[in-house]
């Protein structure tokens, strides 16, 4: 590589400010939920920085701004950056919407320097990522690369009964292009870490080779409500006991499978719930993570003999699957372009692997695609106190803007 190039680290940090108005919240993240209000003014923002660049911009069926720089031949697949606009409920500044402004900046360094690409560079905000509003998680992406149909993602509610398709007309972002795939030389997706691995270990870049794979269940524990009082301990079936059982055997799988596995219970209920009542029920559900599809098969085994041990309390127990998300390995030649793009730049980086769920995880399953990580601040996400420092940010774009260039440079 010749000598890399390195973004205007002041601009994207001003660009980061000003987007972190549009739902800024008292507390100092945002609230941007998809295809709301502050989430069009957002798009209107990005899209008038994109014009003013020179950029094209083009919207879909459901919202997907795709925002290209013309490359000499437009008849080669275009290189692809971007990510998403919307955060979650009191969330923070950077998570997604890095990626989308670092994306811009590459292309806004490439203008002020004059380079003309072979290829074009396409910068894209994907509706919907973060599935707070609309369910599930990475719909459009998920729609465009062919796992979800345009019918099932128009057709989704908000908690208020708002389907999408209503949100994308009422902030003017119904476009008329389809969403489908078309072809992709490379895609590079820039976003912060979301955990605490690099900045602990003072590193400047992650450079990530696979998304762990996801398997959730719903577990419904049947005991029998007693009178608190009149119930002798050996008579008793207590779910919410069993479950405590359980949540410990599962935290244990969690630690068996590490440290690439996550094992979880996020949500339970208890039935009746009265403080003078023998539990009788318990529904609850399992989240677990990984990414080797043959760890997560024996992660399911174990929950499955956990399950099983419960009857030794008297308990029926009903285990049940209800998701099924693949690992994902991303491209060897793409992984390539972000590992030289950071030793070219004197960034310090390793191989890692991704615990979330990102577009770049579907945009895989067409295009060859990798991702770049930056660290944040204690490893804090979806939260208002998530932050990044500008150095960070500007590592992270500079090896974008490298890793997009080597690869808009091959016929």
């Amino acid at each position: 590589m010749s000598k890399p190039l390195q973004v205007n680290g002041e601009r994207l940090w001003r660009t980061l400010e000003e987007m972190a108005q549009f739902g800024a919240t008292p507390r100092g993240g945002v609230t941007r939920l998809t295809l709301s209000e502050e989430d069009r003014q957002a798009r209107d923002t990005l899209r008038a920085w994109a014009l003013e660049a020179g950029f094209t911009c083009e919207v879909d069926r459901l919202g997907n701004m795709f925002i290209r720089r013309a490359g000499r031949n437009p008849a080669l697949a275009p290189v692809m950056t971007g990510s998403h606009g919307d955060s979650q409920p009191l969330g923070g500044n950077y998570d997604g919407i890095y990626g989308v402004l670092a994306g811009l900046e590459a292309l806004r360094t490439l203008n002020d320097l004059h380079i003309e690409t072979e290829r074009d560079l396409l910068l894209v905000n994907w509706t919907n990522e973060e599935g707070a509003r609309f369910a599930p998680a990475m719909l459009a992406s998920g729609v465009w690369t062919g796992v979800f149909s345009e019918a099932f993602a128009r057709s989704r509610e908000d908690k208020n009964g708002v389907t999408l398709e209503h949100a994308l007309l009422a902030i003017g972002y119904a476009g008329d292009k389809p969403c489908a795939a078309f072809p992709v030389h490379a895609c590079f997706e820039a976003h912060i870490e979301q955990g605490p691995q690099l900045e602990a270990e003072a590193i400047d870049i992650g450079v990530v080779h696979a998304a762990a794979g996801q398997r959730w269940y719903e577990v419904d524990i049947q005991g029998f409500a007693a009178h608190a009082g009149t119930t002798p301990m050996a008579h008793r079936r207590d779910a919410l006991c069993g479950f405590a059982e359980l949540a410990l055997a599962v935290e244990q799988i969690g630690f068996d499978f590490s440290p690439d596995g996550r094992a979880t219970i996020g949500m339970a209920q208890v039935t009746p719930n009265s403080r003078n009542v023998v539990p009788g029920a318990l529904f609850c559900s399992v989240e677990f993570r990984h990414p080797q599809q043959e760890a997560l098969s024996e992660m399911e085994t174990a929950l499955e003999a956990a399950v099983e041990k419960l009857a030794e309390r008297l308990l029926e127990v009903k285990l049940k699957r209800i998701f099924d998300y693949a690992p994902v390995h991303f491209d060897e030649r793409c992984i390539a372009h972000v590992e030289r793009a950071a030793e070219a730049l004197g960034c310090s980086h390793t191989r890692m692997v991704s615990g979330a769920g990102h577009d770049a995880c579907y945009v895989n399953r067409v295009a060859p695609t990798s991702m770049i990580f930056i660290p944040c601040v204690k490893g804090i996400s979806h939260n208002e106190e998530e932050a990044i420092l500008p150095q960070w940010a500007e590592n992270g774009a500079s090896v974008l803007l490298n890793a997009l260039l080597s690869a808009a440079q091959e016929g």
